[in-house]
């Protein structure tokens, strides 16, 4: 059973958001919120395996929640669920942590289909977000000296998340057990200076390094 914690404060699509979940084969909705600020202890108390996070939030919005919870180090997948399809909050998403963005006019049935793709190691994205990123990425950016320190498995395991495979199908392209796998990838984070898979991905995609 996937759990699953909303953060968003419009009722009535939280509510259509919940019904649709807690209709899908596998999914269920532990708790809901109408704002950030006591996401970390949330978190901690309900142990989610995904998060959907609203950006436009009162008192804590979904981009400083986001924040404050890769700051804890906490490795829960957290999708960013906006009306919002702008180059600032996406980029800002990416390099804050975030796991996935989709917007909120997603058709029902794709919407299930990302978070099961979140799920199982993905990196879901509307296609016009995805264009967004795109076009974020298409600039040089400095190389920067930091992503020299990669081992060559930790550039292969690097490469194949920036290609968008699952930890499974990653472990199973380069025959490495899922732990080896995670234990690579936590040494990528630590070199890199960041919290999530997105993270990591923008990093190496900016610097070019595959």
């Amino acid at each position: 059973m996937i759990k699953i914690l909303i953060y968003e404060d419009n009722e009535d699509f939280a509510d259509s958001i919940k019904d649709l979940i807690n209709h899908a084969s596998g999914m269920q909705v532990v708790a809901h919120f109408t704002h950030a600020k006591d996401a970390i202890r949330q978190i901690r108390l309900y142990k989610p395996d995904i998060v959907l996070m609203d950006i436009d939030m009162p008192v804590t919005n979904g981009l400083e929640g986001l924040r404050n919870i890769r700051a804890e180090k906490m490795e829960v997948t957290i999708i960013m669920l906006t009306v919002f399809d702008d180059n600032d909050r996406i980029f800002q998403s990416i390099c804050y942590g975030a796991s996935g963005y989709i917007l909120k006019k997603t058709a029902p049935d794709k919407m299930i289909s990302f978070i099961q793709e979140a799920q199982e190691g993905g990196a879901p994205m509307t296609p016009s977000v995805a264009r967004q990123v795109l076009k974020l990425f298409s600039q040089p950016f400095q190389f920067n000296i930091e992503l020299q320190k990669l081992t060559p498995r930790e550039n292969d395991v690097l490469s194949l998340l920036v290609r968008g495979y699952s930890y499974k199908m990653a472990a199973g392209e380069i025959n490495i057990s899922i732990e080896t796998l995670r234990y690579h990838i936590k040494n990528i984070y630590t070199k890199l200076h960041v919290n999530s898979k997105s993270e990591a991905v923008a990093k190496a995609i900016q610097n070019k390094l595959v």
